[in-house]
C-alpha cells in the first residue's frame, strides 16, 4: 500500500494533515534505450511497498507472457502500459506515476530513450525539478546520454542524479563506476547543471535503489531513494515577483467581475497595488476568490480569481504584476531556444501561432542564429530545423507579448509553436531575451510579402504534391 505510516491506524486526521503539508518533487528518468528507466521506477515503487497486491499479480502474469527478464518479475511493465511498449520492451510515450513516502510526495515522468522520441522527453522534463539520468555500466556515456543531459540543462533543471545501472552485470566493479563518473563530469562541465550526484545501482536486483547494497562496500553515499527525499528544491523557483497570466474573465452577473488564472510566480494579497500589462493601468486587489471562499493570500501554483477595486480593462492574455516591482519585458522581437517537434521542418519566414501563457499571437521565426549539435555541444549554421533539432532563433511576432527570461520564470518565459493548418504543436521554446524592435518592422511590406510567399509555397507543396506548374515565386507581379 502507498503512504506507509503508523498515523493511518492511530489518527487519520493527523495523517491527512501531515500528508497535505509534504512538499512535492517532480522528477524525470531519462537516458539511452534499455538503460533501465522503467525498471528503475518499478523497483522504486516495489521496494517502497507502494504497489498493490493485485497490481503485482498482474505484472507477474504479464512477465511470463512477454518473458523479458527470465524468471524474474519485469517491474518495467508497471509503467510501460501500451501494447507496443510491452511487445518491443521499450518506452514510447511519457508515463506518469504518483507516490509518496513519509518525507515527500513524488510525480515521476518515465520518458522514452529513442532518439525519435526526443520531443516526448523534452515535454516530460519541462515541468520537473530533478532528472535521473541512467547509464548502462556496460557501455558508459553514450550519445543519447549527452543529448538528454543537454536538454535537461536547456530546460533549467538544476539537480541531476546519474544512476549507473546494471552494475550487477560487471560484478559491481568500482573502477567501472569511477571511469563512467569521470567521463560524465568531463562532459557536464559545459552544461549549466549546478548539482550532480552519482549512485551505482542495479534496478533489476534493487541494489542501492531503496536499500543500501552489501555488494558495494566501496560506495558510502546515500541510496537513490534517500537522495530523492533529501534534495532541496524549495529555492529553485527563482523569480519572487508576482506573475499572474489572466486566463479567463469571470462575469457571472452585474455585481462581479473577476480575473482568473494560476499564479506563475510570487504571491498576492488583498490590498496589494498591481499593474496590468501591457496596458499599464494600475489598481489594488480587492479580494482573492476561490471555490473554498476568499483567501488572505495566495502563492505560486494556486489557481485563483482576483477582483480589483477599480473598473479597468483586463482581458485574457494580460499579465497582472505588482505595481512597485520590476516588470517583465514587453516586445515583439524575441531571442529564444527552440526545440522542433514536428515531422515537417521549420521554415524561416513561414507564419505560425505562438502561445505564451494565456495569449496566442501569430508570428514567424525570422532567422536561425545557430543550431546546436546536442552530441558535441558545438553550434552549426542552419536555415531550417528538422524533427528533434534544437537551435537559438530570432522570433518576430505580429503583436507584443509580456514575457520573462526562461531562466527567471519557466511559466512566463516559455512558449509553444502551433501549425496554423493542422493546429498541432510544432515546437517548444524558451525565451532568452526581448530584442529592440526594428524601426522598419511595422512598415516593411516586402518582408510581409515574402512571408506570404513562403506560406503559399508550403500550401502548394502540401496539397498539390504532383503539380507541375512553376514555383509560386515566379508568379509574383
Amino acid at each position: 500500500m502507498s503512504h506507509q505510516s503508523e498515523l493511518i491506524n492511530s489518527d487519520i486526521h493527523a495523517y491527512l494533515a501531515a500528508h497535505e503539508n509534504k512538499d512535492m518533487l517532480r522528477f524525470i528518468t531519462c537516458g539511452n534505450v534499455d538503460d533501465g528507466k522503467s525498471t528503475l521506477i518499478g523497483r522504486l515503487l516495489h521496494d517502497s511497498k507502494l504497489i498493490f497486491e493485485d497490481q503485482l499479480a498482474a505484472i507477474a502474469r504479464d512477465s511470463k507472457k512477454f518473458n523479458t527478464t527470465d524468471d524474474d518479475i519485469d517491474l518495467a511493465l508497471l509503467v510501460d502500459g501500451l501494447a507496443a511498449e510491452r511487445e518491443q520492451g521499450i518506452t514510447i510515450d511519457v508515463a506518469y506515476r504518483y507516490f509518496s513516502t513519509d518525507k515527500r510526495k513524488f510525480i515521476i515522468a518515465d520518458c522514452p530513450g529513442h532518439e525519435q522520441y526526443t520531443r516526448n522527453m523534452a515535454t516530460g522534463a519541462s515541468t520537473c525539478n530533478l532528472a535521473i539520468i541512467l547509464i548502462d555500466a556496460r557501455y558508459g556515456v553514450q550519445t543519447q546520454t549527452r543529448r538528454h543531459s543537454f536538454i535537461v540543462s536547456l530546460l533549467g533543471i538544476k539537480h541531476v542524479i546519474v544512476a549507473i545501472n546494471k552494475m550487477d552485470l560487471l560484478d559491481f566493479d568500482e573502477a567501472v563506476y569511477n571511469r563512467i563518473r569521470d567521463d560524465y563530469l568531463d562532459f557536464a562541465e559545459r552544461l549549466a547543471i549546478p548539482d550532480i550526484r552519482f549512485v551505482p545501482i542495479s534496478a533489476l536486483r534493487g541494489d542501492n535503489v531503496v536499500e543500501a547494497s552489501t555488494r558495494t562496500p566501496w560506495y558510502q553515499g546515500a541510496t537513490l531513494m534517500k537522495l530523492l527525499e533529501s534534495v532541496e528544491v524549495a529555492h529553485d523557483t527563482g523569480l519572487g515577483a508576482l506573475r499572474l497570466p489572466v486566463q479567463y474573465v469571470n462575469r457571472p452577473n452585474l455585481d462581479f467581475r473577476g480575473f482568473c488564472g494560476t499564479i506563475a510566480a510570487g504571491s498576492v494579497a488583498p490590498g496589494d497595488a498591481v499593474r496590468i500589462l501591457p496596458s499599464g493601468k494600475t489598481s489594488r486587489v480587492k479580494a482573492i476568490v476561490t471555490y473554498a471562499g476568499e483567501l488572505a493570500s495566495a502563492q505560486a501554483g494556486e489557481a485563483i480569481t482576483l477582483t480589483l477595486e477599480d473598473e479597468i480593462d483586463v482581458s485574457r492574455g494580460d499579465m497582472i504584476v505588482h505595481a512597485d516591482a520590476p516588470a517583465p519585458a514587453l516586445g515583439r522581437e524575441l531571442e529564444a531556444q527552440l526545440v522542433w517537434m514536428d515531422e515537417a521542418p521549420l521554415l524561416c519566414g513561414r507564419e505560425y501561432l505562438f502561445k505564451f501563457s494565456g495569449k496566442t499571437v501569430a508570428g514567424r521565426v525570422r532567422c536561425i542564429l545557430a543550431r546546436q549539435d546536442v552530441n558535441t555541444l558545438a553550434t552549426v549554421a542552419a536555415d531550417s530545423l528538422q524533427l528533434n533539432e534544437i537551435a537559438r532563433v530570432q522570433v518576430s511576432l505580429n503583436a507584443p507579448v509580456v514575457v520573462d527570461a526562461y531562466a527567471d520564470c519557466r511559466a512566463t518565459g516559455s512558449f509553444i509553436v502551433i501549425d496554423r493548418l493542422s493546429n498541432a504543436t510544432s515546437g517548444g521554446g524558451m525565451v532568452e531575451s526581448v530584442l529592440a524592435e526594428p524601426k522598419e518592422a511595422k512598415t516593411d511590406e516586402l518582408e510581409n510579402y515574402r512571408a506570404f510567399e513562403v506560406e503559399l509555397n508550403s500550401l502548394v507543396r502540401r496539397y498539390f504534391p504532383y503539380w507541375d506548374a512553376k514555383d509560386i515565386s515566379a508568379l509574383k507581379p
